[in-house]
C-alpha cells in the first residue's frame, strides 16, 4: 500500500551552495499525490513534481526545474530519506531555492520522518520493473540498470586522495538497509575543490561539520569518518535519491562506476525513452516487504554514528 506521514515535520538549516537560511517542511499528502516540491517563498507558490523529467543537468547536486525558470536545488538527500522510509506521497515545501544541507547526510531527514510517523493508505502501490539492461556512459564512468526482484545498488569510486582512494560497495536495499548502512553518510569533497567552488560563489554554506573534507591522506572534518568507506556510501545515498525521481519504487539493480547526479538522471531518461525496457507492476504484499521502506523503525538508525544537527 502507499504511505505518507502522520503529521508535518520541519527542518531548518542553510543551503550548501548559497549559504542562505533554509526552512523545509514535509507535509502529509493523499494517495496518488506522489512527491511534490513547493517553492513556498514565491507568490504565488510554485510546485515542481519530484520526477526525472523535471531535472536540469548539474554535476554538483540534483536541480529541479518547473520548465518556466523556477528551480530548487540539492533535493537528493531528502528524496533518499523519503524513499528509504517508504514515503510515497508528500508535499515538500521549501522557503528558498535550495534544500537545507543539515549535517550533509540523509539521517536528520530520516529521524524527522520517523518521529512524525508513517501511515499506510488504502491505495495500492505500483512499482517500476526493469525488464532489460539500460546503460549510459561518459568516458570511464557509467551507470546501468538491470532486472532484479528488488532494488540493489552497486557502486565504485576512484579518487587520487588517499583518504578516499578506491572504494566499492553493493547492498540489497530491502527492509531498512538504507537506514542502517547509508543514511548517516555525509557528502564529501576535496579541499582544493572547496577553494575553487568558493572562488566561483559556490559552497558558501559548506563547513567541516556538514561535509567530509579531505586533503590528500588527511580528513579535515572534526571527528574523522563515520565509516571507513563513507564516501562510497554517500554516493549510494545520492543514487538512492536520484533513482527515487523515477516516481515509484524501482525493481532493478543499479550499478554506478564514477557516476554522479547528471549520469543517473540520464540513465532514467534512457530507461523511460524505451517502453520495452520497463513496465508498471502492482505490488503484492510479498513484494512490498522487499521494498526499501518496509517496516523501518527508529532502531534501524541505532547503530549509526551520526549526531543530530
Amino acid at each position: 500500500m502507499q504511505a505518507t506521514l502522520k503529521k508535518m515535520v520541519t527542518f531548518q538549516g542553510v543551503g550548501l551552495h548559497s549559504g542562505a537560511p533554509a526552512r523545509l517542511e514535509i507535509h502529509p499528502a493523499p494517495a496518488g499525490h506522489g512527491i511534490v516540491f513547493r517553492r513556498a517563498d514565491l507568490t504565488p507558490v510554485v510546485d515542481i513534481p519530484a520526477q526525472w523529467d523535471h531535472v536540469t543537468p548539474s554535476k554538483l547536486c540534483t536541480l529541479m526545474d518547473n520548465g518556466r525558470g523556477t528551480t530548487l536545488s540539492t533535493v537528493e538527500h531528502v528524496m533518499a530519506a523519503l524513499a528509504g522510509t517508504g514515503i510515497h506521497n508528500a508535499l515538500v515545501a521549501v522557503d528558498g531555492p535550495e534544500v537545507p544541507i543539515l549535517d550533509g547526510s540523509a539521517a536528520p531527514f530520516v529521524r524527522g520522518i520517523l518521529r512524525a510517523g508513517i501511515v499506510l493508505q488504502t491505495a495500492p502501490l505500483r512499482a517500476i520493473r526493469v525488464l532489460r539492461p539500460v546503460e549510459v556512459r561518459e568516458g570511464e564512468a557509467f551507470a546501468r540498470l538491470t532486472p532484479a526482484d528488488h532494488l540493489e545498488i552497486d557502486f565504485q569510486i576512484d579518487f587520487v586522495d588517499a583518504a578516499i582512494g578506491h572504494q566499492e560497495k553493493r547492498l540489497d536495499m530491502a527492509n531498512g538497509a538504507f537506514l542502517r548502512e547509508l543514511a548517516d553518510s555525509r557528502t564529501f569533497c576535496r579541499q582544493a575543490d572547496v577553494d575553487a567552488m568558493r572562488r566561483n560563489g559556490l559552497a558558501l554554506g559548506g563547513t567541516y561539520l556538514n561535509a567530509v573534507v579531505v586533503d590528500g591522506a588527511r580528513v579535515l572534518s572534526p571527528g574523522g569518518l563515520r565509516h571507513a568507506d563513507e564516501a562510497v556510501r554517500h554516493k549510494m545515498l545520492d543514487a538512492m535519491g536520484d533513482l527515487a525521481l523515477a516516481g515509484a519504487p524501482l525493481l532493478a539493480r543499479y550499478t554506478g562506476h564514477r557516476a554522479g547526479h547528471a549520469m543517473t538522471n540520464r540513465l532514467l531518461r534512457a530507461l523511460f525513452a524505451d517502453p520495452t525496457a520497463w513496465r508498471w507492476e502492482t505490488c503484492s504484499p510479498a513484494l512490498e516487504d522487499r521494498l526499501p521502506g518496509a517496516g523501518v523503525a527508529a532502531y534501524d538508525l541505532a547503530a549509526t554514528a551520526w549526531v543530530a544537527a
